[in-house]
């Protein structure tokens, strides 16, 4: 018989993928045949000429899963999807064939599936697909990732586990993300005190980790939609600080931290070569993560030259300083297919942080 996982969380950013990439790592240490499915896709992309969810295609990639992609991915959102369901062009009752097709498929491949959820709990309800009924429907026990936090997390998986009690799914453990590592013992103290009248059991997930939290450029430049130029194998690099190139040059110099993305605006010559000359010095590029190179004043020709000879990466874009820095700062980024390190690290701390046989023993 296939153990089914489905893994929820509380809302988006939890750490819900970092858990399935955890998940898939630790079973397929223990269990031959392990698969993975997203029932219900809100984010569309095209892997391997297939329409897919994104996570799908991050797990697929990672673990050699492409194979299985029409089973991983049975129903994936467009733009119109929404309307034409409330329209009645659409019957979500064949969207849930497809996905209850696609799930016997790999029960019957597979001694372990993990089945990841969209978004919160309530996320595909237009549908009739949230991820508590889709639970339910597939007769799969529930692990809720939640944040790391205590007064907020509770509220958050109150309002939950409502929806789950409502449609008769079993939540059977809830696994606290992001969890702050001095505080990390007395937080699962208290989330365990909250629940102790239940037979809901908290373990412990990843504390909070810059590297797992923090964009690459790669991921900046879509997140932008600017191109990355420059020193290109620099792509996968992580920023772990945003600064804007506002006050005096001497000033943003001693004041660069670890890894710092400078968004610099064009008219800003004696900076941008500064940086550019720095960022040759070994004792700089740990600093110097890249630019943004922001606003209508063209850059010169000598200017040009300091900067491509440098190799530094770099993006140029018209936009203005506050809109570039606002949305770098509302984002909150997700792991990639090519992010090599974080995926690494993710596996790493797997090992270490998740106590996989516990979690394995309640499913």
């Amino acid at each position: 018989m296939c153990k089914k996982i489905f893994v929820a969380a509380t809302g988006q950013h939890c750490g819900k993928t970092t858990t399935s990439l955890s998940l898939l790592h630790l079973a397929r240490r223990k269990y031959s045949r392990v698969g993975f499915i997203k029932p219900f896709g809100p984010k569309r992309t095209n892997y391997l000429g297939q329409f897919v969810d994104i996570d799908v295609a991050l797990i697929a990639h990672v673990y050699g899963m492409e194979n299985q992609l029409p089973l991983m991915s049975p129903v994936v959102l467009d733009a119109y999807t929404t309307r034409n369901v409330l329209e009645g062009k659409i019957d979500p009752e064949d969207y849930l064939q497809q996905i209850c097709r696609a799930t016997e498929k790999l029960e019957k491949q597979c001694d372990f599936l993990i089945i990841e959820g969209a978004g919160h709990t309530g996320v595909g309800s237009v549908v009739g697909l949230n991820n508590a009924q889709l639970a339910q429907q597939l007769d799969a026990p529930v692990l809720i990732v939640a944040g790391g936090g205590v007064g907020n997390v509770i509220d958050a998986l109150q309002l939950n586990l409502a929806l789950f009690r409502e449609t008769g799914a079993e939540v059977r453990m809830i696994l606290p993300n992001k969890l702050i590592r001095s505080k990390r013992e007395n937080t699962l103290k208290y989330l365990e005190l909250a629940f102790k009248d239940t037979a809901i059991q908290v373990v412990g997930g990843f504390n909070y980790s810059p590297i797992l939290a923090d964009p690459t450029l790669r991921y900046l430049s879509e997140l932008l939609q600017i191109e990355l130029q420059g020193d290109l194998n620099q792509a996968s690099r992580i920023v772990h600080h945003v600064q804007l190139g506002a006050a005096s040059t001497q000033r943003i110099i001693d004041m660069l931290h670890e890894s710092t993305l400078l968004i610099v605006p064009s008219s800003r010559v004696e900076l941008l070569v500064m940086l550019s000359t720095l960022y040759r010095l070994p004792e700089y590029q740990p600093k110097i993560a890249g630019l943004v190179i922001n606003g209508v004043v063209p850059i010169s020709e000598i200017v040009q030259r300091v900067i491509d000879d440098a190799k530094i990466p770099y993006m140029r874009t018209d936009a203005t300083t506050a809109g570039i820095y606002t949305k770098i700062q509302e984002d909150v980024a997700k792991i990639g297919a090519e992010d090599e390190e974080k995926i690494a690290l993710v596996q790493q701390l797997a090992e270490s942080d998740l106590d996989f046989e516990l979690i394995d023993s309640l499913f």
